[in-house]
């Protein structure tokens, strides 16, 4: 009787770990590129702001370039339900770039919605063109701020550090693969972004947005397979223990 009981104990303690395993994470900010995002060249990438909170929409999005490698291009593709502001500001040190001298860069690009921005159960992606891509880092951190309609502002700036935990909000970080021959890439002319808005998907009036509710499906289904097995093997230990107790 005890073997049995044993049994379900641990096929529940199996499912419990299943469930936990296969459930999604907190989604963050983040920003991810179009194919190639190589030290020297240039790259389409897009932040993706999902929006975490049940009772409030997303209204804006600050996005920040670090200081320490300015970009001397950023081009935002329009989005449809967004006002765009690109903020330039002055380099301490100038960058040369195809053989001119650049004395400004963009320190950050915010979108604001004109509409109903990006509502509870969704994701937004902001697609942009960045270049000339640092070739002295591995990565480029992006401090991001967003702003819901509650007026609540949730600061993601923290940078990760390797060997340790993931801070509570962490920075959306992209990272370079090696240098390309040529530093234009072959990405970079595919991922131009287009200077069409763009369209709408998903869900009506949101711009992009796009359902989050798709990208846990399979996680929800193989925890719910957990379940069963967990409930199943806690069952079949009481079913056994009844059968042992009137023997």
């Amino acid at each position: 009787m005890r073997t049995f009981s044993r049994l379900g104990i641990v096929a529940a303690t199996a499912a419990a770990g299943l469930i936990a395993l296969t459930s999604p994470a907190l989604a963050h900010v983040s920003v991810q590129a179009e194919g190639t995002a190589a030290k020297g060249g240039y790259a389409t990438v897009n932040v993706k702001v999902p929006n975490e909170r049940a009772d409030a929409s997303t209204v804006s999005v600050e996005v920040s370039f670090p200081t320490e490698h300015p970009l001397a291009s950023v081009m935002p593709q329009p989005v449809a339900g967004w006002d765009i502001v690109v903020t330039k500001a002055k380099l301490d040190k100038p960058l040369t770039v195809h053989g001119k001298s650049i004395t400004e860069a963009v320190s950050k690009v915010t979108w604001t919605a004109n509409g109903k921005g990006i509502e509870p159960g969704y994701f937004q992606k902001f697609p942009l063109s960045l270049g000339k891509l640092p070739e002295d880092t591995d990565q480029i951190v992006l401090k991001a701020l967003q702003t819901y309609s509650s007026s609540e502002v949730v600061r993601w700036i923290d940078p990760p550090v390797a060997g340790q935990e993931e801070p509570e909000h962490p920075a959306p970080v992209l990272k370079l693969s090696a240098a390309a021959d040529d530093h234009h890439g072959a990405a970079a002319a595919t991922n131009a972004p287009s200077a069409e808005p763009a369209k709408s998907g998903g869900h009506d009036d949101k711009g992009s947005t796009v359902s989050a509710k798709a990208d846990d499906g399979t996680a929800r289904w193989l925890g719910g397979v957990g379940i069963a097995v967990g409930a199943a093997g806690l069952i079949a230990a009481v079913l056994v223990g009844r059968r042992r107790g009137n023997a």
